[in-house]
């Protein structure tokens, strides 16, 4: 059990979930936290991380730092997303072991399961049959990272715990056009379709000047200073116009969404009280008489699923916008239906709280804040 004075490392703990546990952490009275920022320590940076571990010591260890984007970046950036998260987990996991870290939570995705898997997708699903193409790399980084987890607890009785995060949103989430998730890229899409809508061409350049737009392997760039035809142009091809919004596919797949400060807290939870051994109740003796532990990690979820258009018609709803919602049916969909079993972590005695049109309120709240 860690004591409140315990020092914690939270690698990405500017990030999206990694911020919200940093938060759920102090305000349960752990305040020996540790932190660095990109600029400070690159993950990618075997010997920078080697030495930060050297000087910091850490009882335990959150790694929430990952390369991360949506179907789009996914698509173009397929090397960088495999690359990237294997050279990231491969230097914090392993410095962690080679410390002496006595307890490490890693953080995946939910992605990690085959593309046709049994809905809902229970842990040992995993490695059943093949995953969805358009984020196949940063999946198989994630299995890496949570087998590197389960493999260093089996030989070197070490207690690192894998969990595994289904869609999620929420305070200090991406809103950059180019890589972010489904539900933020709607949100700020919606309200830049609002603002033209509306006539309202200073908040559309107080949006840009807080987070420029760009279109993709083009010098094409739009902050609030660019000439306004250069802003409708990026604008235009994001999706967003003032009479519509366009969206990817055909709004039929379905998808879990967790609060992010909820996912901190089942995180800090499993920190604080699972162990590698309530984890793995499901080992089984093979043909060999060998035990095989498998399949140890947890997913984390509501258990409850809504299609993209239902979504989109919510977010619509909650942002006031009069214009037309379209789908360009010319588009990948994804996954058609992705949704978690998370009796494991019921039972483990976590459940979620936040409904998704709670927390659509809550992040535009945010985002216009």
């Amino acid at each position: 059990m860690l004591s409140k004075d315990s020092k914690i490392y939270v690698a990405g703990h500017r990030g999206l979930v990694g911020s919200a546990i940093w938060n759920n952490l102090k305000q349960r009275g752990y305040t020996n936290l540790v932190g660095r920022t990109h600029k400070e320590l690159d993950l990618m940076d075997a010997a920078a991380v080697r030495t930060f571990f050297d000087e910091e010591r850490p009882d335990a260890v959150v790694l929430a730092a990952a390369h991360v984007g949506g179907i789009m970046a996914n698509l173009q950036y397929r090397a960088d997303f495999i690359y990237q998260n294997l050279q990231i987990q491969q230097n914090v996991i392993g410095e962690a072991w080679r410390h002496g870290v006595r307890k490490l939570l890693f953080l995946g995705s939910t992605c990690i399961y085959p593309r046709d898997a049994e809905q809902p997708m229970k842990e040992d699903c995993l490695l059943t049959s093949p995953l969805e193409y358009t984020n196949e790399p940063y999946a198989i980084a994630k299995i890496a990272g949570l087998k590197m987890c389960e493999s260093f607890n089996l030989q070197y009785g070490t207690n690192y715990i894998a969990v595994m995060p289904t869609n999620l949103y929420g305070p200090n989430d991406n809103f950059h056009l180019e890589n972010s998730h489904v539900l933020p890229a709607m949100i700020r899409k919606v309200y830049l379709a609002k603002c033209l809508n509306e006539g309202d061409d200073e908040a559309v350049q107080r949006d840009l000047d807080k987070r420029p737009v760009s279109i993709p392997k083009k010098d094409v760039h739009a902050d609030g200073s660019s000439k306004w035809e250069t802003i409708l142009h990026v604008l235009e091809y994001y999706g967003i116009t003032p009479q519509a919004v366009t969206l990817w596919g055909t709004g039929k797949p379905t998808r879990e969404f967790l609060w992010s400060e909820e996912m901190a807290d089942a995180s800090v939870f499993v920190l604080l009280n699972v162990d590698f051994k309530d984890t793995c109740q499901g080992a089984v003796q093979n043909q060999d008489g060998l035990t095989e532990y498998r399949n140890c990690h947890i997913n984390v979820g509501t258990g409850k699923e809504i299609s993209i258009r239902d979504l989109a018609q919510k977010v619509v709803a909650e942002i006031g916008f009069r214009g037309e919602l379209r789908w360009d049916r010319s588009k990948p969909d994804g996954t058609m239906k992705k949704l978690t079993d998370v009796s494991k972590l019921n039972r483990l005695g976590w459940h979620h709280k936040i409904e998704i049109d709670e927390g659509i309120h809550r992040l535009y709240e945010w985002y216009k804040g």
